[in-house]
């Protein structure tokens, strides 16, 4: 057989989006462009500040007006566009606590707006995983619910007021990351179970997503070993099987980041692009810090599926029309898309702090310690959040926009160290723990113990997903998000504004 590698490799880099490094964009991507790709991804390594982010979008969409720009922006701890300030929006588990799917569509709505006036069009959101494993160490606050139905009728309510702004969602990570001990990033997790306890539990909230006429849907790097012995992102059986056949969704299949360790770990990313081609992936996330001589490899790859039967000619193909279909469709125009909805309001924050587990007795204790010092507890921050600010630090650093709230009472208090602990607590009116997994952090841990063993009062603030079934103790108040928006309504309640 005699290829037209110039027809396949326009096929293939219609089915790549590719990340890169720096600032700005680097001189390949144009070329790339006009050679067949039709998208690329930008990550937190991009961002320097808002400015300079604009001004890529810009850029980005010069070259290419109608292309797939895509952004990681979920409107919580996961953000881009705030990556250096915190986001200002609620977060999925926030959203799912509050259950208001008519609030749930307008932060959808706002991200939405948000993105297209930056220059980007398609955001890697929402998450549809049902957290159902209180360990799991990188979706947590992420989903919307560790209940199927109510993590799906978010799910839906988030895209639908997404898509009504003319960007496009995402919904990920297909079949379901929810019930994971490990981090795709770093390992390949495993999900044991059958197809029952699929359909019931990882399934209701894609479904719903399919029904709300998701553009697009992400794949996860888990392996399912009742289902099939290769991760989901390689499995036909879960793609074709799943997505396509028992789901009916017939829009883009996007694999996660092929640059995770769960995907090319042991075999490198361009034979990780050929597995996701052939299981039914129609673009390809490569991750960060893409080049020319890797998108080669991935072609001489390809070339070499084809050659030898792996790949056939008309599934890539199949797959760089779905993209070239949907690229094919008007960018709303960022002037439009400016229209962004309203800045939060005080009533906003305070519906917020109102879905906090544990506000009664927390409210009480600080109104009996109104001096009490603070512990900042930090933790290492997974690969999908990265070092964005957050919490009640991030709001005293950068006070949300239309609330009116100054940071300045929270700044007035006291600041602990681990290391000074609980010498200095004794001397105080009291301590106010506030980290984010502090059942996974053994120094987190160690220094609540310490302060009540040494009888100090104590009031611990989890800004994550607790783990109820194991170390509750820690969490006295349960925020469920760790957003600059969740943290401002923390300050508010800290400072006894709520109403």
């Amino acid at each position: 057989m005699t290829l037209d590698r110039i027809a396949l490799r326009r096929d293939l880099l219609a089915t790549l989006m590719p990340g890169f490094a720096g600032y700005g964009m680097p001189d390949w991507v144009p070329e790339a462009f006009t050679n067949g790709m039709r998208s690329v991804c930008i990550y937190g390594e991009n961002v320097r500040d808002a400015e300079q982010l604009h001004a890529l979008g810009a850029q980005l969409r010069a070259v290419y007006p109608q292309a797939l720009i895509a952004i990681d922006e979920e409107g919580g701890e996961v953000t881009r566009l705030h990556y250096l300030e915190g986001s200002p929006y609620p977060g999925a588990a926030v959203l799912g606590r509050i259950d208001d799917t008519d609030y749930t569509e307008l932060i959808g709505e706002r991200v939405g707006h948000d993105i297209l006036g930056a220059g980007f069009n398609l955001a890697l959101g929402p998450i549809a995983d049902v957290n159902s494993n209180p360990k799991n160490p990188v979706i947590g606050t992420r989903s919307f619910a560790a209940e199927p139905e109510l993590a799906g009728r978010h799910v839906a309510a988030w895209v639908r007021g997404l898509q009504r702004t003319g960007a496009i969602a995402c919904a990920k990570h297909f079949p379901g990351h929810g019930d994971t001990a490990q981090d795709s990033h770093l390992a390949l997790p495993s999900v044991d179970a059958p197809i029952e306890v699929l359909e019931q539990r990882e399934l209701p909230p894609f479904r719903s997503a399919v029904l709300a006429e998701v553009s697009a849907v992400m794949t996860s790097h888990i392996l399912l070993p009742q289902i099939d012995s290769v991760p989901a992102t390689f499995s036909r059986k879960v793609l074709q099987g799943l997505l396509r056949d028992e789901l009916e969704f017939e829009g883009i299949i996007i694999s996660d980041a092929l640059d995770m360790a769960g995907a090319s770990g042991e075999t490198g990313i361009p034979e990780a692009a050929v597995r996701a081609l052939i299981a039914g992936c129609d673009l390809l996330c490569l991750g960060t810090g893409s080049d020319p001589a890797q998108l080669r490899a991935i072609e001489e790859a390809v070339v070499a599926a084809v050659e030898h039967g792996r790949l056939t000619l008309d599934r890539l193909s199949e797959a760089a029309e779905r993209v070239r279909a949907v690229t094919a469709q008007p960018l709303p125009s960022r002037e439009s898309a400016a229209n962004a909805a309203g800045d939060p309001t005080l009533s906003e924050l305070d519906r917020i702090s109102k879905s906090f587990a544990g506000v009664e007795q927390s409210t009480a204790w600080l109104r009996e310690h109104p001096a009490a010092l603070v512990l900042r507890v930090d933790s290492e921050a997974n690969m999908a959040v990265g070092e964005a600010p957050w919490g009640p630090f991030a709001a005293e650093a950068t006070p949300i926009t239309g609330t009116r709230w100054q940071a300045s009472a929270f700044a007035k208090r006291e600041r602990l160290d681990v290391g000074g602990l609980p010498h200095e607590a004794r001397r105080s009116d009291g301590v106010i723990v506030i980290g984010r997994d502090l059942h996974r952090l053994p120094h987190g841990r160690a220094a609540i113990e310490s302060l009540r063993s040494a009888g100090v009062p104590t009031l611990s603030i989890e800004m994550g997903w607790p783990d109820v079934t194991e170390h509750n103790g820690y969490a006295d108040l349960s925020c469920y998000g760790s957003s600059r928006l969740v943290g401002a309504a923390l300050l508010r309640l800290i400072e006894g504004e709520s109403e």
